[in-house]
C-alpha cells in the first residue's frame, strides 16, 4: 500500500478575503476537488439551473446576515484557487444542502454519506498531565482524503486559531489561542430543514473566533440552525460541554462522574428523546455501540493521555462498523471511511492528525506556534 500524505497544513494572516486568496491559492488543487466534488451536489440531486441558483442565494444571505467576512473570505478563496464563489458556498454548505434534499426529495444512490464520527473529551482532573484533551474521528466520504487540509489563522480581530477542515472550508474541528476547542458530529431528527439557518460549518468557525468560552457556548446554543448537529466545545482552563443540537432548540450533556464526555451520531439527552424523534438510526446504527466502546476504553486508564484517547478511537470491534473505519461501502453505495482523527490538546495550542487511520498509524503535529512535525502513534 502506498505511504499516505500527512494532511498539507496552510498559514494564513491579513483582512478576510486575503486571507482567503492566500488560502485559495497553497491549496489550489484541493480546493478545486472539494469544489468539483460539491458543487455537482445540487444537480446530482436535480435541481434547476433556477432552483440552484436560488438555493446559494439564500445561503449567501444567511451567511451575509451572519457574518459578512465570511463572504469576502469566501470570494477569496475562489479567487485564489480560481472556482466559482457558488462552489465555495456549497463546500461550506454541503450539510445544509443535503438536509434540504433528504427533506425534499430522496437522494440519488451516488448522494452523499451522513458523516459519522466519533467524539471525546476529557477533563483535566482524568488527564494524566493535568491537561484538557479533546478528540474525534471523522467519518466520512473515504476520497475526502484528497481535501482535508489543516488551516492556521493569524488573526488581527480575534485570537488564532488552528483547524481541520476540507478545502475550501472556512472551518471544521479544531482549537484556538484562548484555549477553547471545538469537535462536531452528526445528529438527525425530525425537525431538521423547518426553517433555514446558519450553516454549521460558518458556527464552528464563529466558535474559534471566540475568546470568551462563555459566547462561544451561547453561538451553539441560540444561533438558528437549518438541522440537526451534535457540538462538543472544551475549555482548555477545565471545563467541557455537549449540545446536541436541532435547528430550534439545544440540549446540554455535561461530563459524567468519571470525566468524560463521549458523544457518536445518536441523540443522548433524555430531555431530546421525548421531545423530538431520532432519524439517524438508519445510516449509522453501529453508533449505539461506539460511545460505549470508547467510554470503555477510556475507563479502563486510571488517567488518560493523548495515546489512550488515540488508542480508544483506533478500536476495531465491530469492524468494518467500528470506532476507526476502514474503507467500507456505505449506507449511499458510495466508500466510507473514518477519513482523520484528530487528537488535541487546547491549553498548548496542538492538533495531533493521521489520515486514514483504519490504515495509518502515522500522525502529524500541527501546532499554533511551530511549524508541523511528523510523528508515530
Amino acid at each position: 500500500m502506498p505511504q499516505i500524505q500527512p494532511f498539507p497544513f496552510v498559514s494564513v494572516s491579513g483582512k478576510p478575503y486575503e486571507r482567503g486568496v492566500q488560502y485559495g491559492r497553497a491549496v489550489a488543487e484541493r480546493v478545486r476537488l472539494s469544489a468539483s466534488r460539491y458543487g455537482q451536489t445540487l444537480r446530482n440531486i436535480g435541481y434547476s439551473e433556477a432552483s440552484q441558483m436560488a438555493l446559494i442565494r439564500s445561503l449567501e444571505q444567511a451567511i451575509g446576515e451572519f457574518q459578512p467576512a465570511y463572504l469576502d473570505e469566501m470570494r477569496g478563496i475562489a479567487v485564489g484557487a480560481d472556482v466559482p464563489f457558488e462552489d465555495i458556498v456549497m463546500i461550506n454548505a454541503r450539510t445544509e444542502v443535503l438536509a434540504k434534499a433528504r427533506a425534499e426529495k430522496a437522494p440519488p444512490a451516488d448522494a452523499e454519506d451522513e458523516d459519522g464520527c466519533t467524539g471525546v473529551l476529557v477533563l483535566p482532573s482524568r488527564s494524566a498531565n493535568g491537561r484538557l484533551i479533546h478528540a474525534q474521528n471523522w467519518d466520512w466520504k473515504a476520497d475526502c482524503v484528497d481535501t482535508g487540509i489543516v488551516l492556521r489563522v493569524r488573526s488581527d480581530e480575534g485570537p488564532d486559531y488552528l483547524t481541520f477542515v476540507e478545502a475550501g472550508g472556512l472551518a471544521r474541528s479544531g482549537l484556538n489561542a484562548a484555549g477553547v476547542s471545538i469537535t462536531a458530529n452528526y445528529l438527525e431528527s425530525d425537525r431538521d430543514y423547518t426553517q433555514m439557518g446558519v450553516p454549521l460549518s460558518l458556527l464552528r468557525r464563529r466558535v474559534l473566533e471566540e475568546p470568551v468560552f462563555a459566547n462561544a457556548m451561547r453561538t451553539i446554543a441560540t444561533t438558528p440552525k437549518s438541522c440537526s448537529n451534535n457540538i462538543m466545545l472544551g475549555m482548555a482552563e477545565g471545563f467541557g460541554i455537549d449540545f446536541e443540537c436541532a435547528p430550534d432548540e439545544a440540549f446540554p450533556i455535561w461530563p459524567g462522574d468519571d470525566q468524560l464526555i463521549v458523544h457518536a451520531n445518536h441523540w443522548m439527552s433524555p430531555v431530546a428523546r421525548t421531545k423530538l424523534r431520532d432519524t439517524g438510526c438508519e445510516n449509522s446504527p453501529d453508533s449505539y455501540y461506539r460511545d460505549w466502546r470508547v467510554r470503555q476504553l477510556l475507563n479502563a486508564a486510571p488517567k488518560v493521555d493523548r495515546n489512550a484517547v488515540k488508542a480508544a478511537l483506533f478500536d476495531a470491534f465491530g469492524t468494518p462498523h467500528s470506532v476507526c473505519r476502514p474503507p467500507r461501502p456505505g449506507t449511499r453505495h458510495t466508500l466510507s471511511a473514518t477519513v482523520a482523527m484528530i487528537v488535541m490538546e487546547p491549553a498548548i495550542g496542538e492538533m495531533d492528525v493521521a489520515p486514514m487511520p483504519a490504515l495509518n498509524r502515522v500522525f502529524t503535529r500541527y501546532s499554533l506556534q511551530r511549524d508541523p512535525i511528523a510523528e508515530a502513534a
